[in-house]
């Protein structure tokens, strides 16, 4: 057992240490720096999802004598509406480019608030420090106006998605003309031009709601992720302390639907058999105020890292002293601090439904404890 300020956790609970043999040698080989590493300006962060590059060009409708046929009236209302069409097409081109850029921007002010909030964690602040909190409301406004911009990527592409079926309208109506009697050669040729024109069209209207699609897509889910990694920065900032990754995050909750939410209601409180089973963490509310936060963190992400699909038991251990009335006291304050364990475990991303709680006395204890095993 290794105590921490009050908290302890067992290293080895799920798995034996992995040792190196001091026998062993090796000669150390120079490596160039890679590309990436030589850039002076490197990307702030290497996960965010990249967008889409593409610009959409209408093909331009050839413009053509009037034949004065019935059908080539028709010929002219077709190449009216799809020139019409081209430009909606080259306005939702100009907004998408202007919407990438401002995903851009936001993105860069957004990444670099984090680090600059990380930097400070990382070599030491005061808890609650009033520079991080307004900077953590800065980023929470920066994903907020990521999310409107991705409200507008939405709308955009239900614009183009009528573009589409505007297109297919004339694509139809263009085949459905060439049977129309009193039609001359120079109709019909004109005919041909105008659904080639069109069918240039409909690929890129195609090609753009690919791209749109793409990058709600993958804008949204990374915003998912960044709001819950913003839960767990605020908890650090509240503690002073730098943490680490949103515990729901990465390979620890791989395939495991329906688990991944943060916000999953805890197990309600049930008697758990403790008996012979060593605890992954036990934190001593033997003072005020207990700095435990670093130390739990770490220790369920070691648990994560080894067992992806664990679930934990958190058992309050009530102090039994002195008469009825204290022990009473006594069971409520170790109740409230399991409660208060449990809120910074779902801060630091652990979804609550993976976290039975329940409660326990214990007359050889001297202060009331907080027990966290692994299942």
């Amino acid at each position: 057992m290794l105590a921490l300020a009050g908290c302890s956790f067992t290293n080895d609970a799920l798995a034996p240490s992995l040792g190196v043999s001091s026998g062993s040698s090796s000669s150390a080989t120079p490596i160039a720096p890679s590309a990436a590493e030589a850039n002076p300006q490197p990307t702030l962060d290497p996960n965010q999802p990249a967008m889409g590059s593409s610009t959409f060009v209408s093909p331009g409708v050839t413009a053509s004598r009037s034949t004065g046929t019935a059908v080539g009236q028709k010929v002219e209302q077709m190449r009216a509406d799809l020139s019409s069409l081209q430009g909606n097409i080259s306005q939702r081109n100009s907004q998408l480019t202007a919407l990438r850029q401002s995903i851009s921007q936001t993105s860069q002010r957004y990444h670099g608030t984090v680090a600059a909030i990380a930097t400070r964690l990382q070599i030491g602040t005061t808890p609650a420090n009033p520079v991080l909190v307004e900077q953590w409301r800065g980023i929470q406004g920066s994903l907020d106006q990521l999310a409107q911009d991705i409200n507008s990527l939405n709308a955009l592409a239900n614009q183009t998605a009528q573009d589409s079926a505007t297109a297919s309208f004339i694509l139809d109506s263009a085949r459905a003309t060439y049977v129309l009697p009193g039609a001359i050669d120079e109709d019909h040729r004109q005919l041909r031009v105008l659904e080639d024109e069109t069918n240039r069209t409909v690929v890129n209207i195609d090609r753009l709601l690919t791209e749109l699609s793409a990058d709600v897509a993958r804008q949204t889910d990374y915003i998912g992720s960044e709001r819950a990694n913003l839960t767990v920065l605020a908890a650090a900032v509240n503690s002073g302390q730098l943490y680490g990754p949103n515990l729901s995050t990465g390979r620890a909750f791989a395939g495991l639907a329906g688990a991944n939410s943060p916000m999953a209601v805890a197990a309600p409180q049930t008697p758990v058999s403790v008996e012979g089973r060593q605890p992954l963490v036990v934190i001593r509310f033997d003072r005020a105020d207990v700095a435990y936060q670093q130390a739990l963190y770490n220790a369920v992400s070691r648990a994560l890292e080894r067992k992806p699909d664990a679930r934990f038991d958190l058992v309050s251990v009530t102090a039994v002293q002195g008469s009825q009335t204290q022990t009473a006291l006594n069971t409520s304050a170790s109740r409230r601090n399991a409660e208060r364990v449990l809120r910074s475990l779902t801060d630091m991303g652990l979804p609550a439904n993976r976290v039975t709680v329940s409660a326990t006395n214990n007359p050889r204890v001297a202060s009331n404890e907080v027990h966290l095993y692994v299942r």
